[in-house]
């Protein structure tokens, strides 16, 4: 942990900011990666001769690769040493991008994926690590606060970049770009300081086996309870236990291997063993309030980014450069936000910042629930977005700070690790949950309000599956109730019914969005009250 006097003498030693630019670039690579799928996914269909489910398979093997590994990557990071297996999984992440630009079938656009996954269960913890080796004091709260900006701006630019060469040229040149920014960061990592690995370091693999089975059994649970069903079984589901989905049995499962991971990493722990990760990180109440806060910010974050696009492609039938356009005022205020909070630390704490953070997101989505209409481009829709993204950019970068700051530099990548998990873990529920609270909820009113509306008699409500209602724009409706026994009327009532459910359960979400970040208080108010400088030492309390 990092005493006073260590961060008093860590300011006068400034290092030059070029390692960071590579470090900085790296997680633009996985971000950018990430952002560059749902594009190109248009473009295998079409190369490949796939269903578009098929395709998105790229996305879900990149998603649990990333979130089964990570811990694991984290200890052979320590073990092999964080810059030469840095630069070892660059290589492979350019190889990924190689085979994404050559490759012959979907099969092995799904094997690139993998790989690239793979690769950046390294890189997200190598960064964490590395930045805690080559930065101290203030530079290395700025260089933290960078790993958030790099998030938010790599969404926005593989739209551009990866939405114009998508539509002029091909999906194939998208991975050009992230083949070109993985050798950049390679050439870059010979300019991050040193440092040798312990090779008295060991992999727990019953540990590893645990919480990547524990992970994946979560991501997938979550995932589909919207396709699969939160509690019975829909027609979509691949199997199902007396009725029941197996959505939610996957979850109930992978949170049991979660505690048997614990129960097994606290007992090697006791014997004097080395873990896969040290709980040391999360060993007093406000690394794990920094934890909590961090799994609430980014799972409303994820439900945000999911709900206003879906409604946005889906329920108005726009573009997805509308979209972009529509969460520009967001992305970017993250990026700046994210950037620019370090510049607080020294005048308010941790606790401060997090508690008024969470006030603005609360305050940003009930006043997205009030003025939120069929049209994104108003004025007060685009303040609340913005005013959501000053505090999610604030808070995404300030808990992540404060698990950085209180542990050792020999556990940053755990602390990565950590970090990765929650991430990983936090966008798959939050994404989820949404869009099954979403489904439910205007499942449910679109029900009551069919009985409240004479035009629409029984006998039509009969031949539409009020089972299956979703998310559906006006023209899919039209286009569904032309195969009924409906009239112009009934046809028109229908789609007012419609968009007035759809619109009403909208506004709901951001009230229970709401809801959630009021409670995040809870953990907030438990964050560190120092500010840089005040640290404690190892020997002194952790009262603060």
């Amino acid at each position: 942990m990092t005493t006073s006097a260590e961060t008093t003498g860590a300011t006068t030693e400034r290092r030059s900011w070029v390692p960071m630019i590579g470090l900085f670039l790296a997680q633009v690579l996985m971000s950018f990666n990430v952002a560059a799928l749902p594009i190109s996914l248009g473009g295998m269909v079409q190369d490949f001769g796939v269903p578009p489910t098929v395709a998105s398979s790229t996305i879900v093997v990149y998603g649990l690769a990333v979130a089964a590994l990570v811990m694991t990557g984290a200890k052979l990071g320590q073990r092999i040493g964080w810059v030469l297996i840095f630069r070892a999984v660059l290589v492979v992440f350019a190889a990924s991008s190689l085979i994404m630009i050559l490759s012959p079938s979907m099969g092995w656009a799904i094997a690139g994926q993998v790989l690239a996954g793979a690769a950046a269960a390294i890189i997200v913890p190598a960064l964490v690590a590395l930045i805690a080796e080559n930065y101290r004091g203030e530079q290395q709260a700025t260089a933290v606060g960078s790993l958030g900006s790099a998030r938010a701006i790599s969404g926005v630019t593989a739209f551009f970049i990866g939405g114009t060469l998508g539509t002029f040229v091909g999906w194939r040149p998208i991975f050009m770009i992230t083949l070109g920014i993985a050798v950049a960061v390679f050439l870059l990592s010979f300019r991050l300081r040193s440092d040798k690995g312990d090779s008295a370091v060991k992999i727990d693999l019953v540990a590893s086996l645990l919480i990547g089975a524990a992970i994946v059994l979560l991501t997938v649970g979550f995932n589909n309870l919207n396709g699969w069903g939160i509690l019975y079984a829909r027609e979509g589901a691949p199997f199902s236990v007396g009725g029941m989905s197996p959505a939610p049995i996957l979850v109930v499962l992978g949170i049991v291997l979660g505690q048997c991971f614990f129960l097994w990493t606290r007992r090697r722990m006791r014997r004097g063993q080395v873990p896969l990760v040290d709980l040391g990180v999360l060993g007093h109440k406000r690394e794990r309030a920094a934890v909590y806060a961090m799994f609430i910010i980014v799972a409303m974050e994820a439900a945000v980014n999911f709900t206003v696009p879906t409604y946005i492609q889906v329920v108005q039938g726009r573009t997805p450069f509308d979209t972009s356009l529509a969460m520009m005022p967001f992305n970017l205020t993250v990026f700046v936000t994210a950037t620019l909070i370090v510049r607080f630390y020294k005048r308010y704490t941790p606790r401060t910042i997090a508690l008024f953070s969470f006030a603005l997101t609360t305050a940003a989505l009930v006043w997205l629930s009030f003025v939120v209409t069929n049209n994104w481009e108003t004025l007060p829709t685009i303040l609340g977005l913005i005013v959501f993204g000053i505090g999610q950019g604030a808070l995404v970068t300030l808990v992540f700070n404060v698990l950085v700051t209180a542990a050792p530099k020999e556990l940053a990548g755990d602390v990565g690790s950590i970090r990765g998990t929650t991430q990983n873990l936090a966008s798959a529920v939050g994404t989820a949950v949404m869009g099954a609270v979403l489904v439910t909820t205007l499942s449910i009113g679109v029900a009551g309000a069919v009985s409240e509306h004479p035009e629409l008699p029984p006998e039509l409500v009969a031949q539409v599956d009020l089972d299956s209602v979703n998310f559906i724009s006006n023209d899919d409706l039209r286009a569904a109730l032309e195969r009924t026994d409906a009239d112009e009327a009934q046809v028109e009532a229908a789609v007012a019914l419609n968009e007035e459910q759809r619109l009403r359960t909208l506004k709901l979400g951001f009230l229970i969005l709401a809801g959630i970040s009021l409670l995040a208080a809870i953990p907030a108010s438990r964050l560190p009250r120092y500010r840089p400088g005040e640290i404690p030492a190892p020997d002194e309390p952790k009262d603060a």
